[in-house]
């Protein structure tokens, strides 16, 4: 099957399924081998790496199909897309750390074992530990492999998925409240903090909605950015 016959094919179904394939890979490769791999900064560079090179041939099948069925949409390069874009990213980055240091939420919204910020707990993520160059990969997958992996996933395939079979004839801008409601809450559950991930799912989410996948790309990546600057000169490895 070809990628316009499956794009335009009679069948919902088999609408867009190279796009789904290519969507969902770099998101399902990442969580395979964080669950595969041990927790030390030389297997997350090697994650990092292999989840880049999908992500990059899931760009190219992405690209052709578009060419097939161009989506509409605001451009992230339209200037109120851009500084929507930086303003969300910087907005839930302040939400993701300021209530970390409340102790309320700490006791109600975090999940498992995760030390209080600047409590002084080993990381192998911690320059002296691994050294720079580990802890900077770290920082780099944290914000250019697995925040656009989970945009592709969540955002651009999720919740269309979520309104119709037929995902790649759903537009842009077309707000669905149920596959709002379940994509935001299964990003949730992959988090330690679900109370935060939700809010975090949900600004990327509008952001997605009203000016594209680039715009909730690039203020994910923000976030991530820097959160991971945030950990690196504050020690506060709770975050990673």
């Amino acid at each position: 099957m070809n990628t316009r016959s499956a794009i335009r094919g009679p069948e919902g179904v088999a609408t867009g399924l190279p796009a789904a394939v290519a969507a969902c890979a770099p998101y399902a490769v990442w969580m395979a081998l964080m669950i595969a791999l041990p927790g030390t900064a030389c297997s997350y560079a090697a994650r990092a790496v292999a989840s880049l090179a999908v992500l990059a041939a899931a760009a190219a099948v992405l690209a052709k199909c578009a060419r097939s069925r161009p989506e509409t949409g605001r451009s992230l390069f339209w200037p109120t897309g851009a500084v929507a874009a930086v303003v969300a990213g910087i907005g839930v980055a302040v939400l993701w750390i300021a209530p970390e240091y409340s102790e309320f939420y700490r006791r109600w919204f975090v999940v498992g074992d995760c030390p209080a910020p600047g409590s002084g707990a080993a990381s192998p993520f911690d320059p002296d530990v691994c050294g720079w160059p580990l802890a900077l990969a770290r920082l780099a997958g944290s914000a250019f492999v697995i925040a656009p992996a989970e945009e592709l996933f969540f955002r651009f395939f999720l919740y269309r998925f979520l309104q119709s079979r037929d995902w790649m004839r759903q537009g842009l801008r077309r707000f669905d409240l149920q596959a709002f409601i379940w994509s935001v809450g299964l990003f949730a559950l992959e988090h330690d903090r679900p109370a935060a991930a939700v809010v975090a799912g949900a600004i990327y989410t509008c952001t997605y909605i009203r000016f594209g996948f680039a715009a909730a790309c690039v203020a994910h990546a923000l976030t991530n950015f820097i959160l991971g600057v945030f950990v690196l000169a504050t020690a506060s490895w709770a975050f990673w």
